[in-house]
């Protein structure tokens, strides 16, 4: 856990923040800090969420030390779709369009 304790520390240092700073972020007491970064103590799982995001690292990067080496695209660029795409994506829309205007075509030329 002694990995833990250090990056927490490092991190924290990075970003300019004391203990007290964030400890008020994270809404606990600036001992609760001191106890992670000795590594006396860990945060439950919703504090190390809000810790790695006020610390703007990965979970990886905090819990393990381990810089990600790829990075995922948050809005990735959308595409068009072409023609075969939306067949493949709607085709039953379209069968369904065919169906309703073939039948209102056979009512309309009976009567």
């Amino acid at each position: 856990m002694m990995k833990f304790a250090t990056q927490v520390k490092k991190y924290r240092e990075q970003q300019h923040l004391s203990q007290e700073e964030l400890a008020d972020q994270l809404f606990i007491s600036r001992q609760a800090v001191s106890k992670w970064e000795n590594g006396d103590g860990t945060p439950d799982l919703e504090k190390l969420v809000a810790l790695a995001t006020i610390l703007n690292v990965s979970l990886d990067e905090l819990v393990l030390g381990q810089v990600s080496s790829s990075t995922i695209e948050k809005n990735p660029e959308k595409t068009g779709l072409t023609g075969w795409d939306f067949f493949a994506r709607y085709w039953w829309v379209i069968i369904a369009l065919i169906s309703i205007i073939g039948f209102w075509l056979t009512q309309l030329f009976r009567g």
